[in-house]
């Protein structure tokens, strides 16, 4: 029998609250190692979604991740609609972050972290349907602190687009362990 501090419920915990400052790419290494099994890109989605609880309050599903691209898509259902019976502007919005998350993430350096500075949204029409994003971040070579606009683009089942989003993401390097292995 295994401990708990290394058994499967430290496993278990470190899942659903990733220590974003250990060394590595968690999400480049959890949708290399899902997505070619089957149902393993609704895994990596139910991960994401369960490690950022807001962003998983829209069940989007991650279909495409790679370097420099990322295609997330939102079944347009009741709990996202609005008064006007169309996605509302919130979960759009949420669905950029995810998106436009993903694919920073998916590319970082294994030194670096990042977070959502800000971010705009045009709303081009009313989002119906299933609608789609993409998003091709600029190359992020190193985790030097800069700030990095990351376009999102969302388009409904006809391949109009609805939403066009930029988030401005500040990157930067992850803070070293401190004695105990943990960051300070």
């Amino acid at each position: 029998m295994t401990s708990s501090t290394g058994g499967w419920a430290a496993q278990i915990g470190s899942v659903l609250r990733p220590d974003i400052e250990r060394r590595g790419n968690l999400i480049r290494t959890a949708w290399d190692r899902l997505s070619n099994v089957p149902g393993g890109t609704r895994l990596f989605s139910r991960f994401v979604g369960r490690a950022a609880p807001y962003t998983g309050s829209i069940h989007a599903h991650v279909v495409e991740l790679r370097e420099g691209y990322a295609k997330v898509e939102l079944r347009d259902r009741k709990p996202v609609r609005n008064h006007l019976d169309c996605v509302h502007a919130i979960a759009l919005a949420n669905l950029a972050e995810l998106c436009g998350n993903v694919a920073v993430a998916y590319a970082l350096p294994d030194d670096a972290r990042f977070i959502v500075a800000g971010m705009s949204l045009e709303y081009v029409k009313k989002a119906r349907g299933t609608i789609t994003a993409e998003s091709r971040p600029p190359r992020i070579a190193s985790s030097e602190k800069r700030e990095y606009a990351v376009e999102v683009e969302m388009r409904d089942a006809k391949g109009e687009v609805v939403t066009r989003a930029t988030l401005r993401t500040l990157v930067g390097p992850k803070r070293e362990p401190n004695g105990n292995g943990r960051a300070s």
